[in-house]
């Protein structure tokens, strides 16, 4: 996922966020090709408001799990989900397929963080994520009203606390870059589904919303390879990957040994 000019920027995050645990409550309890998908959203859900339910149906769930890519991604999280791994190798899973699905969030991770990781500075501060906004909008001949801009930073910054990629509840700062090796296998193995090479999925700008770098990545892949959850050759710009089965429900039970 190379974003562009073309990217769709929406504010949906300014009234979204991470939404974790209700995601993960609609990825459990979610049945397919329903009739009237809100009405079930609701059900499971029990929001206080229709309109909450709703926003958090037509803002986060529906563009993330639904239509996002991979595309039904809620069958992956189930999958995962049904392994009963910790909530460390669950938050930064579905911190992935939320990213894929808002560009904006993807932008900024990959494009604004990942340089500010290099610095001695680990403050995140609001009104530069809102300057930012701004900024990327212009590039794009795209305009949206300082309120909205300092809205979606918001919410930006907030689903980022709750992914983990940030710490602090006012002051927020970025937290050192770990992704657990399991979950580093899982987004491997879609990637290569997707169709991503082995070269280039080892220099794939996804692992930059983890703020890893390169070294990071193949020295992930050098470990993966020891658990032998993968095979990975590496000579020079060289690569080779090979995974031990084409099916996803299969690789969780690789990784975590649960029985079908």
């Amino acid at each position: 996922m190379m974003l562009t000019n073309d990217a769709i920027f929406t504010t949906r995050l300014q009234k979204g966020g991470a939404l974790l645990d209700d995601m993960r409550q609609l990825v459990c309890q979610w049945t397919e090709a329903v009739a009237k998908p809100e009405s079930q959203a609701g059900e499971i859900l029990h929001k206080a408001t229709r309109s909450r339910v709703a926003d958090t149906y037509r803002r986060a769930f529906l563009p993330r799990f639904l239509k996002g890519s991979p595309q039904d991604a809620w069958k992956l999280a189930r999958a995962l989900e049904e392994a009963h791994p910790s909530i460390e190798i669950i938050r930064p899973f579905y911190y992935w397929i939320t990213a894929r699905a808002e560009p904006i969030l993807y932008a900024y991770v990959t494009e604004e963080l990942v340089e500010k990781a290099k610095t001695s500075d680990r403050a995140v501060r609001t009104e530069e994520t809102a300057s930012w906004i701004n900024n990327t909008l212009r590039s794009c001949g795209r305009v949206w009203s300082p309120t909205v801009q300092l809205k979606v930073a918001r919410g930006i910054l907030a689903a980022l606390r709750d992914f983990a990629i940030l710490e602090g509840a006012v002051n927020k700062r970025l937290v050192h870059g770990h992704l657990p090796i399991e979950t580093f296998c899982l987004i491997a193995f879609l990637l290569n589904l997707m169709g991503i090479g082995a070269r280039e999925l080892v220099e794939h700008s996804d692992w930059k919303l983890f703020l890893l770098a390169g070294p990071e990545v193949e020295r992930l892949f050098f470990e993966a390879h020891q658990h032998g959850w993968l095979h990975y050759q590496a000579a020079g710009r060289v690569h080779r990957i090979e995974f031990p089965t084409n099916d996803f429900k299969d690789y969780i039970r690789v990784i975590f040994g649960t029985e079908s």
